[in-house]
């Protein structure tokens, strides 16, 4: 029986490894992940205890047209009742749990900003639409600061879109423009972001948990550990895998492959040298050991000059590429209830809270609480991030890099102009966590810096997650990865079940109607 190796255990590779059985015909028992690291799940991480706090890197945001992500879930059991699907008990908590954000934007005052208006110019305006019709071809290489004049980047709109979606000035404005297409249907509720889902835990818990158990009953394997070093190609124009090597264990193993093998290679990865800190340390900058994804990726680039990506556009500019966020675990729950006071809304209905004016752009989100699956009724979890972390703090007067956990929280604190701060930090374990490569894949570019998810005149080789190409939809979201998987196997197996369309809100007068008047408000 033909047999398929997945390159990494995160979202775009579990989907692949499910797709494969639904699409493919595979067997799990036929199936293998090599993931390098200790545990699986990708990006998709969350992990702690209430003794020494819980972290996640990032929690990822969904919307009603992740059509794929839906139709993947929709067959695997949720852990919590198996008598729903994953995507059941998904719409069943937004239906509870909606978010409607009375205080998206906070000023420098500590204040709520009415941010109802997306504090438009005519001009602004103008620059917004031209940058939506302009092809994509023609933005290669452009940042959204060559789009747009520098007040659009003191608009509510501005603050309210980089702190959503994480885009920093200086990003891809072809990643811009695709984001402006994909969620046109979103302007109307952006400033209370009701149309905005989350998942009922964190996406570890909802997501990966529920599909590796399915995958594992199935019969597939997961070998952690594992870091793949080269794919091996025949000679020729075909690309065409011949064989693997790995490192596992302090030993190389190198697997020949058979005719009808597959080998799907999850092609860098946005938190590769992560780094976490402490209430009482701060999280250390290191990329001198390059991670196997990218390694395995410039591995193949050069290989094949010009026909599989360029990821030298994306893992070489740092600077531009990181932020940091934090997890803050407490068993007082002084600073939810002040909070809730503050936003107006029950914690989990409240949506991102931004600090403006905030030298660092900090924004923070009350979970709905337990945020993990074991979470104890008296442990309480909240979470935030900050787009500059490079910059000096409004209070703490140091770089947000250069802040333990508790420094991060005192300058959070102090925007808010808690009297309670001092008995909130001494009862709160806080982990940053620092991510150089976390926005990587909304830097410029230019086509073909992406390889295709299956590349021209290729039999058995394919590309899956964040930085493989998937025309007009969009990166740093789920349903980009499980996408890319989807088109995979399709590709390499069955043409006749292709993933649905990418969701064209633009093509909708309706939504078009709605998007304008929201550009108008005032």
């Amino acid at each position: 029986m033909a047999k398929a190796y997945l390159v990494g255990s995160g979202i775009a590779a579990l989907s692949a490894a499910a797709f494969l059985m639904r699409d493919g015909g595979f067997a799990g028992s036929d199936i293998l992940l090599l993931e390098e690291q200790d545990r699986e799940g990708g990006s998709l991480d969350a992990a702690g205890s209430p003794e020494t706090g819980y972290t996640m890197r990032g929690g990822r945001m969904f919307e009603i047209h992740f059509d794929c992500t839906y139709d993947l879930l929709s067959s695997i059991p949720s852990l919590d009742d198996p008598s729903k699907s994953v995507t059941q008990d998904t719409f069943a908590f937004h239906d509870d749990f909606a978010w409607n954000d009375h205080a998206r934007l906070v000023d420098a005052a500590g204040k709520v900003v009415a941010s109802h208006s997306m504090g438009f110019s005519e001009r602004d305006r103008l620059e917004l639409v031209r940058c939506v019709a302009t092809p994509e071809s023609h933005l290669d290489g452009k940042r959204i600061t060559d789009c747009f004049s520098p007040e659009f980047f003191t608009t509510n709109f501005w603050w309210m879109w980089c702190t959503t979606f994480a885009f920093e000035p200086w990003h891809s404005a072809i990643e811009f423009r695709r984001y402006l297409n994909r969620f046109v249907h979103l302007f109307k509720t952006f400033d209370s972001m009701s149309g905005i889902y989350r998942t009922r835990f964190n996406q570890f818990d909802s997501i990966v948990r529920p599909l590796l158990t399915w995958l594992t009953g199935q019969g597939v394997t997961l070998q952690l550990g594992t870091r793949v070093t080269d794919v091996r190609l025949a000679e020729g124009d075909a690309l065409t895998a011949t064989g693997l090597t790995w490192t596992r264990g302090g030993k190389s193993e190198d697997i020949a492959l058979g005719p009808d093998d597959l080998v799907m290679v999850t092609n860098g990865s946005m938190t590769a040298n992560s780094t976490l800190g402490s209430t009482d340390t701060v999280p250390a900058l290191d990329t001198s050991g390059s991670s196997g994804s990218w390694k395995l990726w410039e591995t193949l680039a050069a290989k094949r000059p010009g026909r599989l990506g360029n990821p030298s556009t994306f893992n070489t500019s740092i600077r531009e590429s990181t932020w940091e966020s934090f997890t803050v675990t407490t068993k007082d729950p002084t600073f939810f209830k002040l909070m809730e006071e503050f936003s107006g809304s029950e914690a989990g209905k409240g949506g991102l809270i931004t600090f403006k004016d905030s030298n660092w752009l900090l924004t923070i989100v009350l979970n709905h609480q337990p945020h993990f699956r074991e979470q104890p009724d008296d442990t309480f979890v909240w979470w935030g991030y900050a787009l500059f972390p490079d910059r000096e703090g409004d209070f703490v007067k140091k770089t947000m890099a250069q802040c333990t956990g508790a420094e991060i929280l005192d300058e959070v604190l102090q925007h808010l102009r808690f009297e309670q701060g001092p008995q909130i930090l001494d009862n709160s374990i806080v982990i940053p966590a620092l991510m150089p490569y976390i926005t990587s894949q909304f830097l410029v570019r230019s086509k073909g810096d992406r390889p295709e998810v299956v590349p021209e005149k290729s039999t058995n080789l394919a590309f899956i997650g964040q930085y493989a190409e998937i025309p007009d939809d969009v990166v740093f979201t789920v349903e980009y990865s499980v996408r890319t998987a989807w088109t995979a196997v399709a590709n390499l197996l069955n043409p006749d079940r292709q993933p649905p369309p990418v969701y064209k809100g633009q093509h909708n007068p309706r939504v078009l109607v709605e998007a304008l008047e929201t550009l108008h408000r005032r």
